[in-house]
């Protein structure tokens, strides 16, 4: 699986905002005509104390079954310094790695983190979607931006993630999801060319036991094996 775009990595942080800021409007935000995807990918990345190593895993999996198809894992030195708002500098370089030696290209990729539920509406999952031009989903643990009301208790509540953003007007970022009963949700926003209620639909129909779609979860244990055997 290959970009279908790229730029260079070795830039400054002020240099990777403006990047953020001339490729957010590439984002799309609504769905593929007849989009029914078969394979959806997860991806994670794992950081070492103490290491210049950062560790990537891809895993694909049948969207019907949710079994593993494919798997794929990378690492690489740090090549860009920790600032919250542009981690995708920091960890798209091993995703790329291990994409590029997947055998199944996936019809969506669900990432662990944001897509325009970011200060530039430029996420991980909307940066890693505008470089391959495939759909992808931003599925977080913990919202970095907006405000929001938490949803009902039954798996698939969901209430509206915005942002004032300065403005009179509030705008729809994401998505807080219930996608289990009493568990805390979880904050979904548009990677790239699909839309948020699809992108809700697929992260529940993800989760169908855990709290976490299966796609991180399994992306998660294969980083985390990966790191303990470095």
């Amino acid at each position: 699986m290959k970009p279908v775009q790229n730029h260079a990595w070795d830039i400054s942080p002020t240099e990777a905002v403006s990047l953020q800021k001339q490729l957010a409007p590439q984002v799309i935000t609504e769905d593929i005509p007849n989009f029914s995807p078969r394979f959806i990918a997860g991806v994670d990345v794992a950081y070492i104390e103490d290491s210049p190593c950062l560790f990537a895993a891809v895993v694909v999996l049948r969207a019907d079954d949710l079994s593993v198809v494919d798997m794929s894992t990378a690492y690489c030195h740090v090549q860009f310094p920790y600032v919250p708002t542009l981690f995708s500098f920091r960890e798209l370089p091993p995703i790329m790695a291990a994409l590029s030696h997947l055998t199944q290209r996936p019809d969506l990729i669900i990432c662990d983190g944001q897509g325009r539920a970011h200060p530039q509406r430029f996420g991980l999952a909307s940066h890693l979607g505008v470089l391959y031009d495939v759909p992808t989903i931003g599925c977080a643990k913990k919202s970095l931006i907006g405000q929001y009301e938490p949803p009902a208790e039954q798996r698939g509540a969901y209430t509206i993630l915005h942002d004032d953003n300065g403005q009179q007007s509030q705008e729809v970022i994401g998505q807080v999801v219930r996608t289990q009963v009493g568990i805390k949700p979880i904050f979904v926003s548009v990677g790239h060319r699909i839309s948020l209620d699809t992108a809700r639909h697929w992260v529940v129909h993800c989760s169908p036991h855990y709290r976490l779609p299966e796609t991180t979860r399994q992306a998660d244990q294969a980083v985390n094996y990966l790191k303990r055997c470095y």
